[in-house]
């Protein structure tokens, strides 16, 4: 979906149409859940804190997020997709694959049911979405981004190596910024760069993601459309142009990398149980500290209080360089428990 989030209040109150909205946070304080494409011209862009979206856009207008609009509207495009397969593993509220291989409608052409799930997302909702059509999950996922909004776009498995050899490497699906900068660093800025690293350099620098970068670059990705598809954890985590000394510093960031964490929890429509905080010192000692729940949870002011009790467990002898914040042993949101919100003491 195009800007989902601010789509859904523009259709909903007139007098946002066209103007640039941020859904999340406030003048003050908080973080911008999703911003409208008139705001995204400004360079305001989601989990960006909110008094710099609004320095770089001071017409920005906040609104309120409203998940169970988000949700209902979600469950309405779902249905359009059952329409065409049962193959669809969602990756949000606002996005998902769907496998046409072979479809309900027996329609050979995955470009023409696309056109189609878009006019009828349109009809139903009276909201654009953007379409990536190829032969693999990643191609389709690069090729959804490539022309919003309201896009359209097909990778053939004879257009797919030019494609990738053009494109920017911050384009890439899975590299994300701090990535592409190492990238560009060791003289690679687009896919032609990339495939011309071995795969022993890219392992050296990056992992077992070095294996998955040297098989994309060439268009392969064997990675089934799983309908039953669960997210293990989800998160957030910031690594700060100062270190920080104090306990106060520290949480004053923690509870900004909260809030982003709480907005991913309820676009993803999940609940987590387990509760981790994430810090790495200046000299890049790297340690974790987790709290388990009852039961699972997204409020924003119960996981405060579990990353409070956990930030005072640690010795800051050490400055530190990095804050995390996340949530595993997730569950969808709408599954029923009796959690109590009982916050720690102080």
């Amino acid at each position: 979906m195009d800007a989902f989030f601010a789509s859904v209040e523009q259709r909903d109150d007139e007098s946002l149409k066209n103007k640039p909205v941020a859904v999340g946070g406030s003048e003050q304080r908080g973080v911008v859940a999703a911003a409208s494409y008139e705001a995204r011209k400004y360079g305001v862009r989601s989990a960006m804190p909110s008094i710099v979206a609004k320095r770089k856009c001071p017409q920005l207008i906040f609104v309120k997020p409203r998940f169970e609009v988000y949700k209902q509207v979600s469950m309405q495009i779902r249905s359009i997709f059952q329409e065409y397969t049962d193959l669809i593993e969602p990756l949000s509220l606002d996005e998902a694959y769907l496998d046409v291989t072979e479809n309900k409608k027996n329609n050979p052409s995955a470009t023409l049911i696309a056109k189609e799930i878009k006019q009828k997302i349109l009809e139903l909702t009276k909201l654009t979405a953007s379409a990536g059509v190829s032969f693999n999950k990643f191609l389709a996922k690069i090729a959804s981004d490539f022309q919003k909004p309201d896009g359209l776009t097909t990778i053939t498995p004879e257009k797919a190596e030019a494609f990738i050899n053009e494109l920017p490497i911050e384009k890439f699906y899975g590299i994300g910024k701090v990535t592409a900068q190492k990238m560009n660093q060791m003289g690679v800025f687009n896919g032609f760069d990339l495939k011309n690293i071995p795969i022993e350099i890219l392992q050296k620098k990056f992992g077992k993601f070095g294996t998955f970068y040297f098989h994309i670059v060439r268009g392969e990705d064997d990675r089934n459309v799983n309908p039953d598809r669960v997210r293990k954890s989800l998160g957030a985590e910031n690594t700060f142009v100062k270190d920080l000394n104090t306990i106060e510093e520290c949480m004053k960031e923690l509870r900004e990398i909260e809030d982003i964490v709480v907005q991913r929890l309820k676009k993803a429509s999940l609940k987590g149980k387990t509760i981790t905080l994430k810090v790495k010192f200046a000299d890049f000692e790297q340690i974790t500290r987790s709290h388990t729940l009852l039961y699972p949870t997204q409020d924003r002011y119960l996981i405060d209080s579990v990353i409070k009790k956990l930030i005072l467990q640690i010795n800051l002898e050490k400055s530190i360089r990095l804050l995390g914040v996340s949530l595993s042993s997730l569950t969808e949101a709408n599954a029923k428990d009796n959690q109590l919100l009982i916050p720690f003491l102080d």
